[in-house]
């Protein structure tokens, strides 16, 4: 990594590589809200496609779901200790979002746990990675006791690539069912899918497996709308450049890469999050490629952190399209890697402004 600016006149970055915090339990159930990127999401400010009119019919769908959900919240915590626990409705209990990268799917999902009416202790919000790491934080039987009691439990990204996992929250799911808990899911399809009339949904319901029947697909059209008249991500700058504005900018982290993802390996990804708390920039010198497949997991969990969080990323070396190899994205896994690379290059554009700014 770059030496400081030679004048000494801004105080040192904060270095990502230096973080290891401890993640309580009780914080890890209490985040499970929409990420500061979607707090403001609403199904009005929810900007449909006109040439998708599946975009359109999704707010409607999901607004009316919303209304079946929220309906008996307000019900007082005396009336339910008394009350015998309502039977789960009959029906589907659950819509699932099919759809590719960037047609607003979390943006959705997001607006339907604002548009229910219940408290916010009383639905939950979460990836499907943070998902199991509440389950390996509470133990199985603790997590449904928690989440039972919720209204609704939103999850993006669902991840179909790790069978045991997809049994585990399957499962989790099936118990949530029984006790009348609302279901909202998203996942991806692969971009080279796009057009060829087969997203996700097929996939999904076979996997979840006796859970299908409580989950109606809504299928969401459209192009990438990171990508959508915007320019492509900037080129990676070179390390002075890196280094200047993490010392520039404040509340701006400074790592090299290389030391990063070594240090990845040692904090469990459940406490990504918490390892950017404060971080108003990430900046990282020598970019390269990624070595093997858990170090790439690993910086997919991290790139997800720091999107929700809209966080910028300035970087030298490698470009975000170079981090992957050729047999990752051909992988298992490849879904995860082209989501890293399209949250990562809308993080590249946000840091572009403040290269401009330091040179200015």
């Amino acid at each position: 990594m770059s030496g400081a600016p030679a004048d000494g006149s801004d105080a040192a970055p904060a270095a990502l590589t230096a973080r290891a915090p401890h993640v309580p339990a009780d914080r890890l159930v209490a985040e499970m809200v929409p990420p500061p990127r979607f707090q403001g999401a609403r199904f009005d400010t929810y900007l449909p496609d006109a040439n998708q009119p599946s975009q359109a019919e999704a707010v409607q769908v999901l607004s009316t779901f919303a209304a079946s959900i929220g309906a008996g919240a307000g019900e007082t915590a005396k009336r339910r200790w008394f009350a015998k626990k309502p039977a789960a409705p009959k029906g589907p209990r659950g819509v699932y979002l099919d759809g590719g990268y960037g047609v607003g799917k979390t943006h959705l999902l997001a607006s339907l746990w604002h548009a229910t009416a219940a408290p916010p202790e009383r639905k939950a919000f979460g990836t499907f990675v943070e998902l199991t790491n509440l389950v390996g934080a509470l133990g199985f039987q603790q997590t449904v006791r928690t989440l039972g009691e919720h209204k609704l439990l939103c999850i993006d990204e669902f991840e179909l690539d790790d069978p045991g996992d997809t049994v585990l929250v399957s499962t989790l799911l099936g118990k949530l069912v029984d006790s009348g808990v609302a279901l909202a899911a998203t996942s991806n399809t692969l971009p080279g899918k796009l057009g060829e009339g087969r997203f996700a949904a097929v996939d999904f319901l076979r996997e979840i497996q006796g859970l299908s029947a409580h989950f109606r697909p809504l299928r969401i059209d459209g192009e990438d709308y990171r990508h959508r008249g915007l320019p492509e991500a900037p080129a990676p700058f070179d390390d002075e450049t890196v280094t200047r504005v993490a010392y520039g900018t404040p509340g701006a982290s400074l790592d090299d890469f290389p030391s990063l993802l070594d240090h990845l390996s040692r904090v469990h990804p459940s406490r990504y999050g918490a390892m950017c708390d404060g971080i108003q920039a990430v900046c990282l010198t020598d970019v390269q490629a990624v070595p093997d497949q858990s170090t790439a997991l690993r910086l997919v969990v991290l790139a997800d952190r720091l999107y929700d969080r809209e966080i910028p990323v300035l970087t030298s070396g490698k470009a975000f399209g170079e981090l992957f190899s050729d047999e990752m994205l051909r992988g298992g896994y490849r879904k995860k890697y082209f989501r890293a690379i399209s949250r990562l290059t809308a993080l590249a554009r946000d840091a572009g402004a403040l290269a401009g700014h330091q040179a200015a």
